[in-house]
């Protein structure tokens, strides 16, 4: 990794020190990604997340009015919101004016890394190849969004901590219940839980109390990797 990447975790961990975004997935090991048509009630969901034991919740740029979605989940108590799919340094400043607290890239962007930095939040970049990775750290990234992580599983995640030994990485993109453990095992910060948590329909529909019990289990799955 490189020093300005090294240099950006430190200093987005001190922004937010305490409960802040990193510190909480550190101790969490699991953020939760929600892709919907609409959210019914987002702090609601935020809530119920958090009383599971997940208190990072990302809500992508995909979701229809998504800045009023993460205006109205920053109230919750005990949640730490973040936006996803951010794709422009626009989407950045203005989830960050909407209460996002950490932004997530699909890939690489360097005008969303110059604004998050800017911002003062830290940004966990998309990436896949040790190009990718390598390129995200040098724009500042805190963390790198190794996606999707169906592609090559646990084993290729072991293997990207070859060269990148103290990387912040977290798989994405095919992750459940039944593999989650596995990529922390091989090394992973932390996983993104998507659907296997937050069916876009639970959510659509607000079924807090289902979406609380899948992760619940989700958490459970976890085991001791959890607090390694």
């Amino acid at each position: 990794m490189t020093d300005a990447g090294a240099a950006a975790m430190g200093a987005a961990g001190d922004a937010v020190a305490g409960t802040g975004p990193l510190a909480a997935l550190e101790q969490d090991r699991v953020l939760c990604i929600v892709r919907a048509n609409r959210v019914a009630d987002p702090a609601g969901l935020v809530v119920a997340l958090a009383g599971a034991g997940i208190r990072l919740v990302e809500f992508t740029f995909t979701i229809p009015g998504v800045l009023d979605v993460i205006e109205a989940a920053a109230e919750a108590p005990g949640g730490v919101i973040g936006a996803g799919t951010v794709l422009t340094a626009s989407h950045a400043r203005d989830a960050v004016a909407a209460g996002a607290r950490f932004l997530l890239t699909p890939d690489i962007r360097p005008d969303v890394a110059a604004a998050a930095l800017a911002a003062g939040v830290p940004l966990v970049m998309g990436a896949l190849t040790p190009t990718e990775v390598s390129r995200a750290f040098e724009l500042g990234a805190a963390a790198v969004k190794v996606f999707p992580a169906r592609v090559g599983g646990p084993a290729y995640l072991r293997d990207l901590r070859g060269p990148f030994p103290s990387a912040r990485l977290i798989p994405t993109g095919g992750v459940n219940a039944g593999n989650a453990r596995a990529f922390l095992e091989a090394g992973a910060l932390a996983v993104g839980a998507g659907t296997d948590v937050v069916a876009p329909e639970m959510v659509e529909r607000g079924e807090h109390e289902a979406i609380a019990a899948r992760a619940k289990s989700f958490v459970q799955s976890l085991g001791d990797a959890r607090s390694s």
